[in-house]
């Protein structure tokens, strides 16, 4: 957000030190291999993420609606209730009850409320807490792994997650 005062302090040690795993992650390939999990899966139903940068998975991702359809399909596999969301989404508030729809169906899939995102994480867009969102589907894709969904999500543990 643009009127944001600048972090400072122990605020801006801990925003560097998240921007910092997010470029560490991006450089072992996980934003990657999200882009293509999440293309594989909503494939047909949304318009694909075209590449890897934060900047392209936080316009995809932002309204929640890629995500409430990457959850639905998850869910459905198993032949659990879809979540309800919002399609065209006119106001952040809109947006930010479809992150939580995706996060109430991350919850029902199996997901520990710890790898949940928040609404701002992904909403606000910047770099270190957009890590969140990341650990999120990372963890959300092992989760779909060893229930044998298919097509599988390719991502490697790093060290660089679930640190702290």
């Amino acid at each position: 957000m643009a009127d944001r005062a600048k972090k400072s302090g122990i605020g801006a040690e801990i925003e560097k030190k998240l921007e910092l795993r997010y470029d560490q992650e991006e450089a072992a390939g996980t934003m990657n291999a999200i882009l293509v999990w999440i293309n594989a899966i909503t494939a047909g139903e949304h318009e694909s993420i075209a590449n890897q940068s934060q900047k392209e998975l936080h316009r995809c991702l932002r309204d929640g609606v890629m995500l409430c359809k990457l959850i639905n399909k998850l869910l459905a596999s198993e032949g659990k209730p879809k979540v309800s969301f919002q399609k065209k989404v006119a106001s952040p508030f809109v947006a930010m009850g479809n992150i939580e729809a995706f996060n109430k169906g991350c919850t029902d899939y199996g997901l520990s409320k710890e790898f949940l995102c928040q609404s701002t994480d992904l909403w606000e867009g910047r770099k270190g807490p957009f890590l969140n969102v990341i650990n999120c589907i990372h963890s959300l894709g092992f989760l779909a792994n060893s229930k044998g969904f298919d097509p599988t999500y390719t991502g490697s543990q790093t060290k660089f997650l679930d640190l702290e």
